[in-house]
């Protein structure tokens, strides 16, 4: 029977019906058209012309479930609004209790005078809080106000334009929620605490988001229709941050309001949209919406009747009213409850029911189809954004389209599903409606307040003002001066011990040195030629070994019969098996020096913990492992730090060198201090350097009054408890235990990751240095951080889980530069003073993996330094060659000396 009907069709009318029916190519187009709308209103330069304006709104977190306390909601987006008290509780379990009432909008209201509008508002606000027993307390408000807003805060947002029938005065231009206030405070007998404005579509996501935490995606078909989801702050151009998510309202409704969807506008959208209240706006809300879907219909079946299609040819005075078909009676039609039409006046035969339900089957089909296009255009989005193939998400929904039309949803998830293959997604109906997600806008914001603040006093402890720098800065330098005298020099902390480097090269060493870098797990071993004439050269070859942690933690012998053996091993590798060359030493632990060739191990640092090594010359050692192998033999030893062999390597290259700094496993500095300072050497000409060993800068006690709890539990935890108290709060051996541990201390009070400690997180040392600059690093929609927090075992964490991560690890190491900065101010103004110059130019050579790859370290340090010591211009001059070849480099000056002096 439906072929007979559709055979009476006109080839005009059957062609204009048809259009109605969207190819999934069309849909795919259209989906790609609106993505690209997406784009130009998130995009600043673009925006202002954007028919999709993509509006932020302030929200920046879902419900965690741990939301609770007491608040009102006001959900105003149609001629109803509802007045909402909502108790959130969360001891043990989630639970929301609500009660409410529905007030009417009068037409005479809604169409006339703002003020009568908010007075209305407030008025049936008063008579809620009177009935509800709650006049006297100042609750929260979450105010759902359903219409096109520009937000700047989440409580304040101003009214672009009225949607849905309303046409108030007054009030577009204006800050909807200081006319509420001001309604309130006219009144004077109640007040209440408006806290945030949400759009309905907000609402939604947010109820829902309490019910299915994946739920980051809010959508309304109602009267109106509209999509709201969590957008990365990156990509929001209207924003100034870079961190996290906020929810962005697309205002979706105006999608075609520019032309983009004039090749899919029938004549009936166009005729509908020539008799609205707001021709040429809202075209995409007019294909698709409760308020308009009635009206398209009764258009199409007007036109049909009066080419005899339908009815006979007849028509009645209701078909022709306009906006009499409502909505509701497609739902009914669709439902075969087929006597709407008789209410109409229409007395129609089968073929006329048939042909009604076949129109309106079309019209309602291509809604949801175009409303899915557009869905699938915002998961590509969010999937692109995680950068994952599969994106598993919810959508909250709500609207009486979506809830009431039989075949509504089926169609509408159907075709999501075909459009985006690649996305999981649920939907999720909302059974309390956006007031309740109003409320909980309001529960969320009221939540990340309070945690804000609990976890801004923790990281204020981590958070050094700048007098407290000069204060480090000043106890700094006196416990140098107290290093290089000879009476105070045993019970300073810091040692400021002699290196025997006197001289730098001068470019007539030649000759091959073999260089041992040891400072930490791995060392290196390396080959240095260097050939003199017009042109100096160094050519360098390198293999790098490791230290098992039970030989760094064995026995001495057993770790310098590992380097002996390792050293065998290279010389093999470069065809020099049984060579016997000078070797230069970068020995980067603590040492008492008398001579070049000599150094007494003063205390093992940076986790090593080899027996019978502290008070013996590691030059014997090395000897001693060398002789027991009776493979080589080494010329001639010198010891050096690596602070210094990273010196003399710049100086190489840069003669204003003066000063070596490391950066790296631990952090030391040394600088090339005046003879007759330096009281534990004889003579008084000249500069020696002078290795500072300010890794122990606070082991009496300098530094207590700026740890915090976080320094003590690492520094309890250590291999060497109380010692080493600088280089514990500045160095990558122990920066990301720091991390750690503050992570643990807002995991227990439920300020991260909901309260939910892994097992890994609680393994010490899991949280290694590298991934703090990896994480302030990443600008790709925190994957890294989400990466590192997996491995981890914090599956579970959320984008804002990720923020706070980058926020610990950004205060960490920038507390760790400010006391490096400060530390190097003390030095480079000693040189300074010691020189007697009013400003000073030096450079600082640099090395260590701190110092390289943390993305802000050398720059929050050389501010530190700079604002410290503001008579001193320092260039730093960064080592590429590593502390190795500084070692050669002074082993071949030694040699250079010593072969002079055999002459």
């Amino acid at each position: 029977m439906l072929t007979f009907v559709q055979s009476k069709l006109s080839l005009e009318t059957k062609k204009t019906t048809f259009c109605y029916l969207l190819s999934d190519e069309t849909l795919m187009d259209v989906s790609i058209r609106f993505r690209r709308e997406m784009d130009k209103g998130l995009c600043r330069d673009t925006n202002p012309t954007a028919a999709v304006k993509m509006l932020p709104t302030f929200v920046r977190s879902t419900p965690d479930g741990t939301e609770q306390g007491e608040f009102l909601a006001l959900d105003l987006g149609g001629s109803n609004f509802r007045v909402l008290l909502v108790k959130v509780m969360a001891n043990g379990e989630q639970k929301v209790e609500m009660e409410s009432q529905i007030y009417a909008v009068p037409e005479h209201i809604m169409r006339g005078s703002g003020t009568e509008l908010f007075d209305h508002i407030a008025d049936c606000l008063a008579h809620f809080v009177d009935k509800m027993g709650i006049k006297d307390k100042k609750l929260p408000l979450g105010f759902t106000f359903s219409f096109p807003c520009q937000q700047t805060k989440l409580d304040e947002s101003v009214l672009m334009s009225w949607t849905k029938g309303f046409k108030s005065g007054g009030v577009e231009g204006k800050d909807v929620v200081s006319l509420l206030r001001k309604a309130i405070q006219k009144r004077g007998d109640f007040d209440i605490d408006i806290v945030a404005v949400v759009n309905d579509t907000v609402g939604t996501m947010m109820t829902c988001g309490y019910d299915d935490q994946h739920c980051e995606i809010g959508l309304i078909v109602g009267t109106g229709t509209n999509a709201c989801y969590m957008e990365q702050m990156r990509n929001i151009d209207l924003m100034d941050s870079d961190d996290g998510r906020m929810c962005v309202n697309t205002e979706w409704g105006a999608f075609g309001d520019d032309g983009a969807l004039d090749d899919l506008r029938t004549d009936f959208d166009q005729d509908l949209d020539a008799g609205s209240l707001n021709p040429g706006k809202q075209l995409f809300e007019k294909m698709i919406s409760g308020m308009y879907m009635g009206e398209l219909v009764r258009l199409i079946l007007v036109r049909m009747a009066k080419e005899h299609l339908l009815f006979q040819g007849k028509t009645t005075a209701e078909l022709l009213t306009t906006e009499s078909f409502n909505t509701k009676y497609i739902y009914a039609i669709e439902n075969d409850k087929l006597k709407v039409l008789r209410d109409l006046g229409l007395d129609p035969t089968v073929e006329d029911c048939i042909g009604t339900q076949r129109v309106c089957q079309i019209v309602s089909t291509r809604a949801a189809h175009l409303c899915a296009a557009a869905l699938a255009a915002v998961l590509r989005q969010i999937r692109d954004n995680k950068g994952t193939e599969k994106l598993r998400t919810t959508i909250g929904v709500d609207g009486s389209v979506y809830k009431s039309h039989p075949e509504f949803s089926r169609r509408l998830n159907k075709m999501v599903r075909r459009l985006v293959p690649d996305c999981d997604v649920r939907f999720l109906q909302s059974q309390d409606g956006s007031g309740k997600g109003a409320a909980m806008v309001t529960a969320v914001a009221y939540r990340l307040a309070a945690q804000h603040a609990e976890r801004q006093h923790i990281l204020d402890t981590l958070r050094l003002s700048r007098a407290q720098l000069l204060e480090v800065k000043e106890r700094i330098r006196k416990e140098m001066v107290r290093g290089l005298s000879r009476q105070t020099h045993k019970q300073a902390s810091v040692k400021m011990l002699p290196s025997y480097v006197r001289s730098t090269p001068d470019g007539t060493e030649h000759g091959d040195f073999l260089a041992l870098d040891l400072g930490g797990s791995s060392f290196r071993v390396l080959l240095v030629r260097l050939r003199s004439g017009k042109r100096q050269i160094v050519d360098m070859h390198h293999k790098i070994y490791s230290i098992p942690q039970e030989t760094m933690q064995g026995t001495g012998e057993e770790l310098f019969s590992h380097i002996v053996h390792c050293i065998g091993d290279f010389l093999e590798y470069m065809g020099m098996r049984g060579a016997s060359l000078p070797l230069g030493f970068t020995f980067s632990f603590p040492c008492h020096q008398s001579k070049l060739d000599q150094g007494i191990l003063l205390k093992w640092t940076k986790g090593f913990k080899a027996s019978g090594c502290e008070g013996q010359d590691v030059v014997t050692l090395l000897k001693d492992a060398v002789h027991r192998r009776r493979e080589f033999d080494l010329k001639f030893v010198a010891v050096v730090n690596d602070t210094v062999g990273t010196m003399m390597t710049c100086g190489y290259e840069d003669p204003k060198c003066e000063v070596g700094l490391i950066v790296g496993t631990g952090t030391n500095i040394c600088y090339m201090e005046e003879m007759q300072n330096i009281e534990l050497v004889e003579g008084d000409t000249g500069r020696m350097c002078v290795n500072v060993e300010w890794g122990a800068f606070g082991d009496n006690g300098e530094l207590d009054d700026f740890c915090t709890q976080f320094d003590h539990i690492v520094d309890d935890c250590s291999n060497n408890p109380g010692k080493q108290r600088y280089e514990k709060m500045i160095s990558g051996m122990y920066l990301g235990e720091i991390v750690r541990n503050v992570l643990m201390d807002f995991t227990a009070k439920g300020l991260l990751f909901r309260g939910k400690m892994s097992e890994r997180l609680k393994t010490r040392g899991i949280f290694e240095t590298k991934f703090l600059s990896q994480i302030e690093r990443d600008r790709l929609a925190m994957r890294q951080v989400r990466s590192i927090l997996q491995h981890l075992g914090l599956t579970g964490s959320t984008c804002d889980d990720s923020v706070l991560v980058k926020e610990v690890c950004t205060v960490v190491a920038r507390r760790a530069a400010q006391l490096c900065g400060a530390g190097l101010a003390a030095v480079v103004d000693k040189i300074r003073e010691n020189r007697n110059l009013n400003r000073l130019s030096i450079t600082v050579g640099v090395d260590g993996t701190l110092y390289k790859t943390h993305p802000h370290f050398s720059s929050i340090m050389q501010e530190t330094l700079q604002d410290l010591a503001p008579q001193c211009q320092v260039t730093f001059h960064k080592s590429e060659d590593g502390s190795g070849k500084g070692a050669a480099l002074i082993t071949a000056v030694a040699y250079r000396v010593q072969s002079e002096g055999q002459q």
